[in-house]
């Protein structure tokens, strides 16, 4: 009886030291995958929390100019925003309205108008992602004159825009939760 309970007691050190083992070699992959993703993160974030993820884009184009100084409204440029459920990256043909005649010396609007007139497009980098099971209706949020601010920040302030909050599903339901706002709380509004 006595060396069955030895060997009891042998066989579940063996599977504590096996689990801690496994904890171990777990949360060292994770760390690794940590720094691997997040050297890989000036390129494409993961999804996620994605707060103040800035990245580099082909042209800097500089918000505080169009939207801030200049006043240029978000929709002037995104103009899907107000019907359909994503917003839409401006057309070139959005740009070369102003810039057929404005600041025409400007390498970077070179490159525009060069994209504009072989009919390609410049391929900007997204900031703000959700992740695939996630539906946001832009529309719907901007007919209940949800200001662009609330969500994407202070642009007209930003020369680089960055992802001004982790659009996290926390935070949009407190924002739902608020009785003012008369949103809906059921999942399917946001999971489809």
């Amino acid at each position: 009886m006595q060396k069955r309970a030895m060997q009891g007691n042998s066989l579940l050190k063996g599977r504590l030291r096996a689990s801690a083992w496994g904890r171990f070699v777990f949360f060292f992959g994770v760390i690794v995958l940590s720094f691997v993703f997040g050297a890989c993160s000036k390129f494409q974030p993961g999804i996620g929390y994605n707060k103040n993820y800035q990245p580099d884009q082909p042209i800097p184009f500089d918000h505080s100019v169009h939207a801030g100084q200049y006043q240029i409204k978000c929709q002037y440029c995104h103009n899907q925003v107000e019907r359909s459920k994503h917003s839409n990256i401006p057309a070139l043909s959005t740009c070369m309205n102003c810039h057929i005649q404005v600041k025409t010396d400007s390498p970077f609007i070179a490159k525009i108008r060069e994209a504009y007139e072989k009919n390609t497009s410049i391929e900007w980098v997204r900031v703000h992602m959700l992740p695939d099971h996630v539906q946001f209706n832009h529309s719907a949020h901007v007919q209940k004159g949800v200001s662009c601010n609330t969500c994407h920040g202070a642009v007209d302030t930003m020369k680089t825009v960055y992802q001004f909050t982790d659009l996290s599903m926390g935070w949009c339901i407190n924002c739902h939760r608020q009785p003012e706002n008369k949103a809906p709380l059921n999942c399917t509004t946001c999971h489809q």
